[in-house]
């Protein structure tokens, strides 16, 4: 991997009530990103549809597909069509009664490399995922695609660095986020923009941390009280932001990354080296108020 770049298409766009049109619209997406040297073509955060989880309701379970199913179905097709890796996140049906979270990979041979299942789920006003989604029960990913290693991680698990520290070192060549993150409407600017600020810092540290890009794609719109704040980035290996998307508009980017650079911020921040691995057991209770 020394010497090898790999082009990334962002594709960051609104959603509608009508999941045909999400579906055609992001389609569309996919295709403007391969046509603009796109290799591998990320997808925000559960594009089928509205953000449903803003409210909890059963119905909206009638959104939910089996993985593999249709949606896999058609972006695989289409990943072999336009000889592109596809990460598309999906509101998955385990069986009766028990939903995730998920993303499935692609591969460019329209290949499905598989699926990972969301493990930290938000419950707070505006992101009810709890009343829909079951925790992932896979662990961390990586997918060995025909264009590098990919780490995937969804919207939740940004703030976790614990996740994006097991999935690094599990050989991922960068991280991807799917994402639908936003605003209330009518919440004031300063608050926006902390909020955005801390959500893109975290994730910035997690490429600092690791030594590797990190793709982050938003969804963008207004759906009921919640403005998606788009802003889609793209971070090199040492947390310097390359690419931000509009905060407003719909927006098709494809951004380089370059691997090697990886092999140079690690070598001469070798924090992986340094790291106390003897040291780290703490880390796996709840909180320390008994020791």
């Amino acid at each position: 991997m020394a010497n090898k770049t790999v082009k990334v298409g962002l594709v960051q766009l609104s959603c509608s009530a009508d999941v045909a049109e999400n579906l055609e619209k992001t389609i569309a997406g996919v295709r403007k990103a391969a046509a603009q040297g796109a290799q591998v073509v990320v997808l925000q955060e559960l594009f089928r549809s509205l953000y449903f989880c803003d409210v909890e309701d059963y119905e909206n379970f009638k959104l939910a597909e089996a993985i593999p199913g249709p949606s896999t179905d058609t972006f695989g097709a289409l990943a072999k069509e336009l000889g592109v890796v596809i990460v598309a996140s999906l509101f998955e049906k385990r069986a009766e009664g028990l939903y995730h979270n998920t993303t499935a990979v692609l591969d460019a041979d329209g290949s499905y490399l598989g699926k990972y299942r969301k493990m930290h789920i938000p419950d707070d006003p505006g992101y009810f995922e709890k009343f829909y989604f079951t925790p992932g029960d896979l662990g961390y990913k990586v997918f060995n695609t025909r264009f590098g290693n990919i780490g995937v991680l969804i919207c939740w698990d940004q703030w976790y660095p614990e996740a994006a520290r097991i999935t690094a070192l599990k050989g991922a060549d960068f991280l991807v986020y799917p994402t639908a993150i936003g605003w209330h409407k009518d919440q004031d600017g300063l608050t926006n923009d902390e909020q955005y600020g801390a959500w893109q810092t975290i994730q910035r540290s997690h490429a600092v941390a690791n030594g590797i890009p990190v793709v982050s794609v938003n969804r963008c719109g207004i759906e009921g009280d919640m403005k998606f704040w788009g802003g889609s980035f793209v971070s090199n290996p040492f947390g310097r932001v390359i690419f931000k998307a509009s905060h407003e508009e719909e927006q098709i980017h494809v951004e380089e990354l370059d691997f090697a650079s990886s092999d140079r911020y690690r070598t001469h921040w070798p924090f992986l080296r340094d790291r106390r691995i003897d040291s780290y057991q703490p880390i796996t209770k709840r909180f320390l108020d008994e020791e």
